[in-house]
């Protein structure tokens, strides 16, 4: 007959494989964590170069506002 100390060892060891292992989980989290973070940085990257390039077509600095006329910009 089993020892009851080695039954419940043996029953846990069994219901534990059944489910995935902490470190898939995390695995599993931290890429979804990278992608969505790869895809804002591309987002914002991306915008921030068309705004860029609009503001290298118009010849202006959309940021400041300024015409370029002002005469304090001479001194």
């Amino acid at each position: 007959m089993a020892n009851p100390i080695e039954s419940e060892s043996s029953t846990a060891s069994r219901s534990s494989e059944a489910r995935p292992p902490g470190w898939l989980k995390l695995g599993v989290v931290a890429a979804a964590s990278v992608l969505a973070g790869g895809l804002a940085a591309a987002w914002w990257y991306r915008k921030t170069l068309k705004t860029l390039r609009q503001a290298e077509e118009n010849g202006t600095n959309p940021q400041y506002g300024s015409s370029g006329n002002d005469p304090a910009d001479e001194g």
